[in-house]
């Protein structure tokens, strides 16, 4: 019998291409000896003090609530509770494209079975310190220069640590696609001294 690896990949809610990341990783769950586990890190608090246009500016002050209701959410009832958490917010923020806000918290925390009074939270600084540990802890490996996602995972190899900002992916493969996809990242972000690979992104989340 193959023996599993746990994955964690941190997100924020808001981040569309994060979004379809999470659901890819569901996907090679299920075909690649894996269980992922979700964490979260905030764009609100990697921004802090940037020089934004004023757009992102507003969309990042909008960006606090989801992620403070996340990590009062982690804080009650254990952090596997961040899984169906994600699901229903982005479920409803991405494919539905409902308007965030205190009555999108209430029914994603009722979608995913959870105390609806915790959307409270996200005019709260109460869970900030919570929430910018767990940042930290997703993206120091990765450094401070890339957003969501970032995931961690056993290299190849030697099974050691890697950590790696993407893939950018749309629309989130499945199958064994996703799996193939998933070989291969593991194969690039495995390799010592490999940084980067790129291409102009010219085509919007394709939400399926």
């Amino acid at each position: 019998m193959v023996e599993r690896s746990s994955v964690d990949m941190w997100f924020d809610p808001i981040c569309p291409w994060a979004w379809l990341t999470s659901r890819w990783l569901l996907e090679v769950e299920r075909v690649r000896p894996i269980d992922v586990n979700f964490h979260v890190m905030s764009l609100s608090v990697l921004n802090e003090g940037r020089d934004l246009p004023e757009k992102y500016h507003d969309l990042m002050k909008t960006g606090w609530a989801p992620v403070r209701i996340c990590v009062a959410a982690e804080q009650k009832y254990g952090p596997q509770v961040l899984r169906p958490l994600y699901t229903a917010l982005g479920t409803r923020i991405h494919p539905r494209g409902e308007e965030r806000g205190p009555e999108l918290y209430r029914a994603a925390l009722a979608d995913a079975g959870l105390d609806t009074a915790l959307a409270e939270a996200g005019n709260s600084t109460e869970f900030d310190d919570a929430l910018r540990a767990s940042h930290d802890a997703g993206m120091k490996p990765v450094g401070m220069d890339v957003g969501t996602p970032v995931i961690h995972a056993p290299g190849p190899v030697d099974g050691q640590k890697i950590a790696f900002f993407g893939p950018v992916v749309t629309p989130a493969p499945k199958g064994e696609a996703a799996g193939r996809l998933w070989d291969g990242v593991l194969l690039v972000a495995g390799t010592p001294g490999f940084y980067e690979i790129k291409r102009t992104r010219d085509e919007r989340p394709v939400f399926d």
